[in-house]
């Protein structure tokens, strides 16, 4: 690790078992203070668990973690906030009795309960429906109501399990725009744990963890690099001139059906196709590797989606 970097969470070599299952296998990372950190896997792969010991609730078997480079309870509980899988709080009470009675635990006092309540009003947006039942609110509400609990202590550092599951597009949207916010405007460090690829696209690092151990990590493009493909689908006018001129340029393609494909081409080497062929180009699609095509690799050991259809379609 660089010594220039501003660590905010350090972890290493966390194990922890549940008899004789490793949920958490020798796991080593450090999040950079204000940055978005992703932490990806499939169900059971040992995010949640990471997750638990981090935040306090679950004592590891080994290893350790710091926050701001201390590993004590009540320092680490009073710098985090998180939001869990499941929503904690209660149906009967309004979104601003929720809250100012979870600030209780935080604050001093009634005023400054009121007075955070009212910054975090106006930041997530809650005053359309802030005198609702909680139990009336949509998913989306719900969730933003669940962030608003776990920064109410104004913590530097926000761990998000899985915050998103079960919420329609839209919803995801403004919680996501909520979080960028946060990031971005008030230098709180985000800490994701998911298993939505495309939330993890803007990342500024990602973690890939399966079977309790991590299989991969770097940055979105820098995995995409290494385990996705870009791929270069051209239909021709004229089949027989595009497979001539391919074949001079020493350009390796597949040919599917009516179409030309080229895995992983230079940008250089794209344009110049298009610009020699373009009286003959009569459709063509760049389709860039994805970070679920990076998971399925990683996680499953798999072919990425592209190749696969490649070899379905060849067969058909």
């Amino acid at each position: 690790m660089a010594s220039d970097i501003d660590v905010i969470l350090q972890v290493n070599s966390l194990i922890k078992k549940f008899g004789n299952l490793v949920a958490v296998n020798d796991v080593s990372f450090y999040v950079e203070r204000g940055s978005f950190f992703a932490f990806l896997g499939p169900n059971g792969a040992g995010k949640s668990t990471t997750i638990n010991i981090i935040t306090t609730l679950l004592k590891q078997d080994s290893g350790d973690y710091y926050i701001n480079g201390k590993n004590d309870d009540f320092y680490i509980r009073n710098k985090i906030g998180v939001v869990f899988q499941e929503n904690i709080l209660d149906n009967f009470l309004t979104v601003k009795e929720n809250l100012c009675y979870r600030g209780a635990l935080y604050l001093k006092n009634d005023k400054l309960v009121k007075e955070r309540y009212d910054e975090i009003r106006v930041t997530l947006n809650l005053e359309e429906f802030e005198n609702t039942k909680y139990k009336n609110l949509s998913g989306g509400q719900k969730r933003r109501v669940e962030i608003a609990r776990a920064l109410f202590a104004n913590p530097e550092i926000l761990l998000l399990d899985e915050p998103t599951t079960g919420l329609d597009p839209e919803s995801r949207k403004v919680v996501w725009a909520i979080l960028k916010d946060l990031q971005k405007n008030n230098n709180i460090t985000i800490f994701l744990t998911t298993h939505y690829m495309e939330e993890a696209n803007d990342a500024d690092f990602v973690v890939i963890i399966n079977k309790g151990k991590i299989v991969a990590k770097g940055t979105p493009s820098e995995l995409k690099q290494q385990y996705a493909k870009d791929i270069f689908k051209i239909i021709p006018k004229n089949k027989t001139n595009l497979k001539n001129y391919l074949k001079e340029l020493a350009l390796p393609f597949e040919r599917v059906a009516d179409q030309f494909i080229i895995e992983n081409p230079e940008t250089e080497q794209a344009i110049k196709v298009l610009n020699d062929n373009k009286d003959n180009v009569k459709q063509f699609e760049l389709i860039h590797g994805s970070m679920d095509d990076v998971f399925i690799k990683v996680v499953n050991g798999k072919q990425d989606t592209k190749t696969e259809n490649l070899e379905n379609n060849k067969s058909q």
